[in-house]
This record gives structure tokens, C-alpha cells and sequence, in this order.
């Protein structure tokens, strides 16, 4: 007998790197999941972008014991990165409504996913670091706060590739005099089996080394930092001052700043928990936010997406709580 759609909702956490996707029931119960690849609508459009979807949604329908193509699910949300400004979100949403899923659909950036998987209602402030960096805000009356979050072009510094851009500027001027010393000049070609910048330098500038191996230099500028490099401590802590900027700002849009709310710190820069980091964000946030409340996710961003999705159908604090079992979170 196939599974009944009556009131099944659709979850769908889509990043750069992977997609997950969940089936629920409108009690919270995840009925059956799949994961893809990332979602890149910039590289690939957004049609072909939203196809690499419905093949991860035809599964996660399959594995919840449903037959044939998905039903006309009772709601759907998505969270999908690459939706950093509403004529995105709006023309994602568009293709997205164009399958036939449902016709009630919510499209939000991604990183409100990891916002919302953090947090026992829809208020606070996230910060992620991962290959890139972004903030967003929510809070339960359906105010949001949020940054472009598209690189230089809109005021961003930070995340991984980022630092471990600068990383490399700093190490290559170490070499050849313009800059000051410091041990990043040897750790950076190191990690890639080299003995100088200037190796390194050529080897990415003619791709013996693909350019796309930079993020590896971040746990790199790291370890240099911990070791006691001022260069890349100053690096560590500019970071530090990023996220503060981010989230203080979030705080002070949403009229936070002056009570206790969450400020959750994700990605995997910050879920790192490097030392040096923590401790320099513990003190600027006590002078700029301090009533702010910082937490770590751990949890997987389709959690929150699926949170999303019952908060957006008015679903009973029970099934919240019994998703975040699923989840263990």
C-alpha cells in the first residue's frame, strides 16, 4: 500500500557541497531521506540546479515507501544556498513551484537552516564560517536580518577560503621582503610537499596544484597561529572581529542587543573550536554584545529546514521536539 500524502511535508537543506533532503510527517516523524550532491545554481542555472534536486527528492519519496512521483506535498521548504538576495530567493522559489512539489512553498537562504537547527524557536542570530561566511537573524514575529553575503563586492571577509587567501598574500610577501616575517612562508608550501612560496606560487598559478586545494591552508594558518606566528594570530583574531561585526549588527537590526538572545556559531571554521578564536570572539562579544548567548550547531541544517517546515504549517511543540530526537539534537 503506498504512503498516504495527506499532509506530508518536504525538507530540503541544499549547500554548496551536499543536499539532504527529508520526508515528514506532519507530527515531526521523518518518514525517509536522501542526500545529493551540492547546489550551484550560479555555475549550472537554476533549472539544472533545481533537476539535481528532484532526483534527491524522487529518493527521499522512495525511501519513505512512496510509489511513483512524488504527491503534491502538503507544504515545502527549502533552504538552498547560492539564495542571498530575494530576486534569488524569488526566482528559486518560481522553479521550485514549477514541479508540482506543492503550492505552498518557502524558500530561504541556507544559512537560516543551521540558524533554526540551533534554536528552540525562530530567534536569534547565526554566524557561519565555512568555505565562505554569512549571518542571519530571525526573530518570531518574522523579522529577519541579513548580510548579501556575495564575497568583496558586498563588504565580506572571512571564511575559509578568504583567510586562507590572505594567508597566502602574507606568506608570499615574507619571502620576497615586501612583507613581514613570519612561518607561514614555510608551512603553506609545505603542506603541499613544496619548499618554497614561490613553488607554490607557480604550481597554482599553473595548476599542478588545482586552486580549489586552498581551503587546506586554513587549518594550516591555524596551527601556525596556535604555534605563536604574530602574522597569522592577527589573521585569527580579524577573523574574531568579523563575526562579532556580523552578529552585533544582526543583534542591534532585530532590537536584541539589549536582551538575552542566541548568537549560534557554525560551519566548519567555528565548529572547529580553535582556541585562539574562541577566546578573542568571547571578548569582543562581551564589550559589543554582551548579553548575547553563544552556541555551537552540531546539528544537521536539514533539521532545521524541517523545523521550518512545521513552523510554517503551525505544527504542535511536540513534533518539534520529536524531529530534534531524530536528529539527536
Amino acid at each position: 500500500m503506498g504512503l498516504n500524502p495527506n499532509g506530508v511535508l518536504l525538507a530540503v537543506d541544499a549547500g554548496n557541497s551536499k543536499t539532504d533532503v527529508a520526508v515528514l510527517s506532519p507530527d515531526g516523524n521523518v518518514l525517509g531521506a536522501a542526500r545529493g550532491g551540492g547546489f550551484q545554481p550560479p555555475v549550472v542555472g537554476v533549472e539544472t540546479a533545481v533537476d539535481g534536486l528532484a532526483e534527491i527528492v524522487d529518493r527521499a519519496w522512495e525511501a519513505a515507501g512512496g510509489a511513483g512521483l512524488p504527491p503534491a506535498f502538503a507544504h515545502v521548504t527549502a533552504c538552498l544556498a547560492n539564495a542571498d538576495l530575494p530576486v534569488e530567493e524569488a526566482a528559486l522559489r518560481t522553479e521550485v513551484l514549477r514541479r508540482g512539489w506543492s503550492r505552498s512553498v518557502r524558500v530561504h537562504n541556507d544559512t537560516f537552516a543551521i540558524l533554526r537547527a540551533g534554536i528552540d524557536e525562530p530567534r536569534g542570530v547565526a554566524v557561519v564560517c565555512g568555505a565562505g561566511i554569512n549571518c542571519v537573524g530571525m526573530t518570531p514575529d518574522g523579522r529577519t536580518a541579513r548580510f548579501p553575503a556575495i564575497g568583496k563586492i558586498s563588504g565580506d571577509w572571512g571564511g575559509g577560503s578568504g583567510m586562507a587567501e590572505e594567508a597566502l598574500w602574507y606568506a608570499a610577501r615574507a619571502e620576497d621582503g615586501r612583507g613581514e616575517p613570519t612561518e607561514l612562508a614555510r608551512a603553506l608550501p609545505a603542506h603541499f610537499g613544496l619548499g618554497t612560496m614561490y613553488a607554490l606560487i607557480e604550481a597554482l598559478h599553473l595548476g599542478r596544484v588545482p586552486m580549489e586545494r586552498r581551503h587546506e591552508l586554513t587549518p594550516v594558518l591555524f596551527r601556525v597561529s596556535a604555534a605563536g606566528d604574530p602574522v597569522a594570530l592577527s589573521l585569527v583574531h580579524r577573523l574574531a572581529e568579523e563575526v562579532v561585526a556580523l552578529s552585533s549588527v544582526a543583534l542591534g537590526r532585530l532590537g536584541l542587543l539589549d536582551e538575552e538572545a542566541p548568537v549560534m556559531l557554525g560551519g566548519s571554521v567555528l565548529a572547529a573550536r580553535h582556541p585562539q578564536l574562541d577566546e578573542r570572539l568571547g571578548e569582543l562579544l562581551a564589550e559589543r554584545a554582551p548579553k548575547a548567548v553563544v552556541g555551537f550547531v552540531t546539528a544537521p541544517p536539514v533539521l532545521g529546514a524541517g523545523l521550518f517546515a512545521l513552523d510554517e504549517t503551525g505544527a504542535p511543540p511536540e513534533a518539534a521536539r520529536r524531529l530534534r530526537e531524530h536528529y539527536g539534537a
